[in-house]
């Protein structure tokens, strides 16, 4: 009987899955060295460099990231990008970027204007009337990398040559748009650059860096390149606009200096995108029969080269309201007066002038909010047909006149350089603006 109970017992014992006494040794023997190790571990400090244990990151950390990433993507579609450096050309129809531009050549791309706000407390020059203001957004990294490095004060002083100081800018100052004084003897802040190719235009001359202006010139530039098509007219090639902050040019154009003057090419754009060698090579073709000084030249367009294409170019640019004048030679003006057949007001703003026989120059006036920006008078009244334009058709304003024999020659006169005094104080603040 004991013998059963005693078989019964075991069998129990292991229906149950319970370990007979000499089994269970080892594993406890196991978790006690287990538990003794956690705890030596716990009591000893660790060792220098061991990474910390992850953990999540707070969800007020990750919401300001989030926010962060927002207000860098508002930053880079938004701001205008300076033209320098920035690995190539953006084009306007494709939105591709090209390679990237040779040591000195500069292009650029087009954005929309930022929005303005306070400046801050210290500024490196102080002007009381109308104040600068900085724009919105701050740099982003790679406009950064591409700042304007920063003027000593002895580059600055007033009797500086203004040209040496506004030609070696190669980015606009980061400033709400504004042009400032007149258009010979002035500056721009917040300029815009014209994209180097668009769907109806192309910029010549690039390395020039004359492509900025004033939103305002910028989309009445576009405007008449949307429009041209339609007039017969494949597309603009654009000249000289403006530097990335105006002022006065090393070579070439005595206006030009304020963001509100274009000079746009007769020699219509071609079929497919010229290199930058053509843009730099490439010469416009004139539109007149021969020399304006020999005595008793025809002054009048060659009708093998004109053409009412390009009149009616000349007529829509005229007809934007922003314009206020259009410089072309006096051929060119005459062409015009017989083109118009209709309505004639616009040809009081096309104003005869010497050159401009390869080219016609687009002049709009002040835009609202330019405080300091000076306009011109307003033209005559009538269309400019009559008499002025026989004075500039006759030898009067081309032939030199010869020297009497008791008139002593005269000694050449030395053209005085234009200082930083002699533009508006504002002027300075745009050029060491940062």
């Amino acid at each position: 009987m004991t013998r059963m109970r005693a078989s019964a017992m075991s069998s129990s014992n292991r229906s149950c899955g319970a370990t007979p006494h000499r089994d269970r040794r080892p594993l406890l023997l196991a978790l006690l060295a287990s538990a003794s190790i956690a705890g030596l571990a716990l009591l000893l400090p660790a060792p220098a460099g061991a990474a910390p244990l992850p953990r999540e990151k707070p969800a007020s950390l990750i919401a300001a990231e989030a926010m962060s990433r927002l207000e860098e993507r508002r930053v880079t579609t938004t701001r205008v990008l300076p033209a320098t450096d920035i690995g190539g050309l953006v084009d306007a129809r494709t939105g591709a970027v090209a390679p990237a531009a040779p040591s000195g050549e500069v292009y650029s791309s087009f954005a929309s204007p930022p929005l303005p706000r306070p400046a801050p407390a210290e500024r490196p020059v102080a002007v009381a009337a109308a104040p600068m203001q900085l724009l919105s957004a701050p740099p982003s990294a790679s406009q950064a990398a591409v700042s304007q490095p920063a003027l000593s004060p002895a580059a600055v002083r007033p009797t500086a040559v203004a040209k040496e100081l506004f030609g070696a800018m190669r980015a606009p100052a980061p400033l709400a748009a504004r042009s400032i004084g007149s258009y010979a003897k002035g500056c721009l802040a917040g300029a815009t650059a014209l994209a180097v190719d668009g769907p109806a235009w192309q910029v010549m001359r690039l390395s020039r860096n004359r492509n900025w202006g004033h939103p305002q010139l910028i989309d009445m530039l576009q405007r008449l390149a949307g429009d041209a098509p339609a007039l017969g007219w494949n597309g603009l090639l654009v000249g000289d606009l403006a530097q990335p902050r105006g002022g006065p040019m090393i070579s070439g154009h005595a206006s030009h200096q304020i963001g509100l003057d274009a000079d746009i090419w007769l020699t219509p754009m071609p079929d497919r995108t010229l290199s930058r060698e053509e843009r730099e090579s490439m010469s416009a073709v004139s539109m007149l029969k021969g020399s304006s000084e020999l005595p008793g030249a025809d002054r009048g367009v060659d009708p093998a080269k004109w053409s009412a294409s390009r009149a009616r170019l000349i007529r829509r640019a005229a007809q934007d309201p922003r314009v206020s004048r259009i410089f072309v030679h006096p051929g060119i003006k005459q062409a015009l007066c017989r083109f118009e057949t209709g309505e004639r007001g616009w040809l009081r703003k096309v104003r005869p002038w010497w050159g401009h026989h390869y080219h016609f120059h687009v002049r709009i006036a002040c835009p609202e909010g330019s405080i300091g920006c000076k306009d011109q008078d307003a033209p005559p009244p009538g269309d400019g047909c009559g008499q002025e334009l026989a004075w500039w058709l006759s030898d009067e304003p081309w032939v030199p006149k010869k020297p009497k024999k008791t008139d002593k020659p005269a000694a050449p006169a030395k053209k005085k350089q234009m200082t930083l005094a002699a533009l508006p104080k504002a002027c300075t603040e745009v050029l060491v603006a940062r």
